[in-house]
């Protein structure tokens, strides 16, 4: 990854829950926290290349009041302990009738992350499982990648314009298109 990319590319932001880690529905429980595969490298390459690195999370369960925001925390500070510091989180606590702003598939916390970086949104990817997280991105100005796991529905897939087998394979093609 030479100089020219990274000045193109600022930030990468990452869905949480079965991309960053196994996703466990729901999880309150930061010993039930497994990273998925290459999680760590990725973002310790990232780092090291002075990328900006953050989380964007639908929480849902906070508004159906299985989890609490302080479960979520808790959750979140193990994630850190495991794969090293973000500089972002955002968390969307509400409930898909709740029509807020924040919860992908809208652009919400894309953007708070962008202003909170000092990143625009040009130059920032979001990384997901589902197509709620590529159209998060885009909704945004940002570029998505979809990393598709069992429960990323086919045309998720057919929708997303980069599709990668892993994390790392997503960064390559992030690298690869700018």
């Amino acid at each position: 990854m030479g100089s020219s990319v990274t000045s193109k590319l600022r930030a990468v932001l990452f869905d949480r829950d079965g991309t960053l880690v196994v996703d466990v529905p729901y999880n309150g429980d930061p010993d039930l926290v497994r990273p998925m595969p290459g999680a760590k490298a990725v973002l310790d390459a990232l780092r090291s290349e002075g990328i900006a690195t953050g989380v964007v999370s639908n929480q849902s369960g906070i508004a159906r009041g299985l989890i609490t925001p302080e479960d979520v925390a808790g959750v979140n500070a193990r994630v850190e302990e495991l794969l090293g510091p973000f500089d972002v989180w955002e968390v969307c606590p509400h409930a898909e009738q709740d029509g807020c702003q924040c919860r992908k598939p809208a652009p919400g916390m894309v953007h708070s992350a962008c202003r909170k970086l000092g990143v625009p949104e040009s130059q920032a990817a979001l990384i997901g499982d589902i197509g709620a997280d590529v159209r998060a991105a885009e909704a945004a100005g940002a570029t998505g990648v979809l990393v598709p796991t069992p429960v990323t529905l086919p045309e998720e897939v057919a929708d997303a314009r980069l599709v990668a087998p892993d994390l790392a394979g997503a960064v390559l093609l992030l690298q690869e298109g700018r």
